[in-house]
């Protein structure tokens, strides 16, 4: 194994592996700390744990699991997987974690590398952009779990960590390979604990795969993954792919993520295919969810034969959302996760196979309550979003983040891949 990955969310996870794939490393993903030995032929295990927003003592105590196990299967070089837009609780858990793994490995310096260029996120002086948006002016400042109100990534990691941030910044990228470890090397001799790396393009990633070769931790985004993969794996081989080609006829749409992107997606998708909205009011009580997740899943048995799959959503504006958690508070999110956790049973019962899902919570909750432990890692739908296919069950899911994808993402998963 050459490298062990450690995610905070599913969709995190499985866009990285998707990343590491297609730049020619052999990568199987698995959801949650495994009891077992890993794969034998896997050259990178993904570990997806659900740590991004719980409280920072359980994401550490998770995390620190995972390095553990995968020491254990050999491992001697980690990768702590955020997402792209640095998001986490106020308090964390990005740096909590990232101080916990860097003492528990004995070392003093990592890099922050969130950017992914392909998707339109990149750092520039430490700051992080959205398109061509600072992430605070982006729509992730209303975010319902985790409000990005600060770009700036050396005030944001100093906040919820424990020693200084530096910078490595874009022309001393531009420089090369050489250049960015001759900075790293002064940054801890300076006593500096983690450098922020500028990220405008993908050059810039290979540059820091190859200058980071050596470095046994490494946090940031998926885009790091590629430089990184480049570095350490034969020539792509696509037919390794194939292990996760999506299979099976009856499909459904689940999209709980609220993120700009998606909104933008439920909308586009309710104009080609069938769609209701789920009603929070009914999600809140647990007597009336059951019969709440019956009816919705007879609804979709309904639509299954439609040409395109059809959709249920909590997909919600930002307006109806403020106003939602103002109502109800943090129950509704718990009850509508707690809705969708009934409904795919439900819908595996009656025969559906491939789930597409928006949102990393949802798709959290959607692979739990399926039980799939792992996932082989299939062709890409969009730049961090591959087709996964499920290590012992014949179940097909397209896990997205709430920001990823274009518009005709739901559609383009299905007609692109057809049955």
């Amino acid at each position: 194994m050459q490298l062990g990955i450690i995610a905070d969310d599913f969709t995190g996870a499985t866009d990285i592996a998707s990343f590491l794939v297609e730049n020619g490393l052999p990568t199987v993903q698995l959801n949650g700390v495994p009891q077992d030995e890993a794969p034998p032929d896997a050259q990178a295990v993904v570990i997806s744990l659900k740590s991004r927003s719980c409280p920072a003592a359980q994401a550490v105590e998770q995390s620190l699991q995972a390095l553990a196990w995968l020491q254990k299967q050999g491992c001697r070089r980690f990768y702590f997987k955020y997402c792209s837009t640095f998001d986490s609780s106020a308090q964390g858990n990005i740096g909590p974690v990232t101080d916990a793994l860097l003492d528990a490995l004995g070392e003093n310096l990592t890099v922050i590398s969130p950017a992914l260029p392909v998707n339109g996120r990149t750092v520039y002086q430490g700051h992080l952009f959205v398109g061509e948006q600072l992430l605070s002016e982006s729509g992730m400042r209303h975010h319902p779990v985790t409000p990005m109100t600060d770009s700036n990534l050396l005030r944001l990691m100093e906040a919820q960590a424990a020693g200084r941030c530096g910078l490595v910044s874009a022309a001393e990228m531009d420089r090369g390979a050489e250049a960015v470890s001759e900075k790293l090397r002064r940054l801890a001799q300076q006593g500096v604990r983690y450098a922020v790396l500028d990220t405008l393009n993908e050059q810039h990633l290979l540059t820091q795969g190859e200058a980071l070769k050596t470095m046994k931790l490494v946090t940031g985004g998926s885009g790091l993954a590629i430089g990184i993969a480049r570095h350490a794996a034969r020539p792509a081989d696509k037919s390794a792919q194939a292990a996760g080609a999506p299979q099976g006829a009856k499909a459904v749409v689940l999209s709980g993520s609220c993120s700009t992107m998606t909104q933008r997606q439920v909308a586009r998708y309710r104009q080609q295919a069938t769609a209701q909205a789920l009603e929070v009011t009914r999600c809140l009580n647990e007597t009336d969810r059951a019969a709440y997740a019956e009816e919705l899943a007879e609804w979709a048995q309904r639509h299954a034969a439609d040409a395109l799959a059809p959709l249920l959503y909590a997909t919600a504006a930002p307006e109806a959302l403020q106003q939602t958690q103002r109502q109800y508070g943090a129950a509704a999110s718990q009850a509508v996760e707690a809705l969708f956790a009934e409904l795919v049973k439900r819908l595996r019962q009656r025969g559906f196979s491939r789930f597409i899902v928006a949102g990393g919570e949802t798709s959290g909750v959607v692979t739990q309550a399926l039980g799939i432990g792992g996932f082989h890692i299939g062709p890409g739908i969009s730049p961090g979003v591959p087709w996964v296919r499920a290590i012992g069950q014949p179940v097909s899911l397209a896990l997205k983040s709430g920001n990823f994808g274009d518009e005709n993402f739901f559609a383009r998963a299905q007609t692109e891949f057809p049955v």
